[in-house]
């Protein structure tokens, strides 16, 4: 007699992988030494200090001399970071960039390499000035469920060589820079430098917000060829402007809501510096003190992916971030991609131990 066939039985459930606590180490920036204040700009573009400033809040900008391309910023942020906390072992290298040295291959191994790394494995992403945020989300995964123990993530962007020579509303908000954080397993979850909690979102119906036209598949794929101008960085100011107010003030909500914090309770504010006007609207909107904000933006202008990094470092260097102090970070970039974290302030390295 046959027998008929064996009643279904779910496959056993895989283990589950242990979430360890992760921490924000140790964070660095790294800015060209060539400063042009709003004086310096280009007189056809019409453009005085008092205009810029009253616009974007953006005093000077850092901008980086021929020859020096987003990868070699890449490195002298990460060498520095790497040299204060000791040279501790790293097990790979996230590159957060909007600017890479070729559209193939990707920048971050040639930055591995250069730094001395070995073949640890490397890859850029390309989120626009939310590419930091989404590269620490990353890490945090990867060291949280045991895949690396130590990761460096570098947000580094050279948007001078990228900007319309002939685009004033690129070329007064624009600056060079480059900042660099390590991201290692934590002893508990509440030390300091604990990435809490993540908000990250896109919408790519609004890409044609924020783009680089020409280079790509699409134009490729075309048959007319490119127009001069399609090189060149666009921004439509305008509807950028209000996404970014809205994106970044619901994803902070977000974020806020999912590690249980009140805005009162946030002792740092510190979002992407892309124009002091969407920092303030920002901050109102979600009922923090404009005296927690971290304004690193006058100083350097928007650096793109390298923004939160540096204005994290110059905050850490200027004796305002108290290690374990609640700080809420937050990102608005092309593609449209956004995203937000809540951690605690790491403290300043003497040198790190391994994981």
């Amino acid at each position: 007699m046959l027998s008929g066939p064996a009643p279904y039985a779910p496959p056993a459930a895989a283990p589950s992988v242990p979430v360890r606590p992760v921490v924000l180490e140790a964070v660095s920036g790294w800015v060209p030494p060539r400063v042009v204040p709003n004086a310096g700009l280009p007189g056809q573009w019409g453009v005085d200090d008092r205009w810029v400033r009253t616009r974007t809040g953006i005093e000077r900008r850092h901008v980086a001399d021929p020859g020096t391309s987003t990868g070699d910023a890449a490195v002298h942020a990460a060498r520095q970071l790497l040299e204060k906390a000791g040279n501790p072992p790293v097990d790979a290298l996230v590159l957060a960039t909007a600017t890479p040295d070729h559209l193939c291959p990707a920048t971050a191994p040639a930055v591995a390499a250069r730094l001395g790394l070995g073949t640890i494995p490397a890859l850029d992403i390309a989120a626009v000035c939310s590419g930091f945020v989404y590269g620490l989300a990353l890490c945090q995964g990867a060291v949280g469920t045991a895949l690396f123990d130590r990761v460096l993530v570098v947000g580094a962007d050279i948007y001078s060589h990228w900007l319309d020579p002939e685009d004033r509303s690129t070329g007064v908000v624009f600056g060079d820079g480059a900042g660099a954080a390590l991201v290692a397993r934590g002893q508990e979850s509440d030390c300091a430098g604990a990435l809490l909690g993540f908000d990250l979102g896109s919408d790519g119906s609004g890409y044609d917000l924020i783009t680089v036209v020409g280079g790509g598949a699409r134009a490729r794929s075309l048959a007319a060829p490119e127009e001069p101008g399609d090189r060149y960085f666009r921004m439509r100011g305008r509807a950028v402007f209000q996404h970014a107010i809205e994106r970044m003030t619901a994803s902070c909500g977000a974020v806020l809501e999912r590690v249980g914090w009140r805005p009162e309770e946030v002792d740092h504010f510190v979002p992407h510096q892309a124009n002091a006007r969407i920092l303030t609207a920002v901050g109102k909107r979600l009922g923090i003190p404009a005296d927690r904000c971290a304004l690193h933006l006058r100083e350097v202008g928007n650096t793109g992916a390298a923004s939160i990094p540096l204005a994290l470092a110059d905050a850490q260097a200027g004796g305002r971030l108290r290690p374990g102090a609640r700080v809420l970070v937050t990102a608005f970039g092309g593609g449209l991609t956004w995203g937000s974290a809540a951690l605690l302030c790491p403290e300043a390295p003497a040198g790190l131990q391994s994981p």
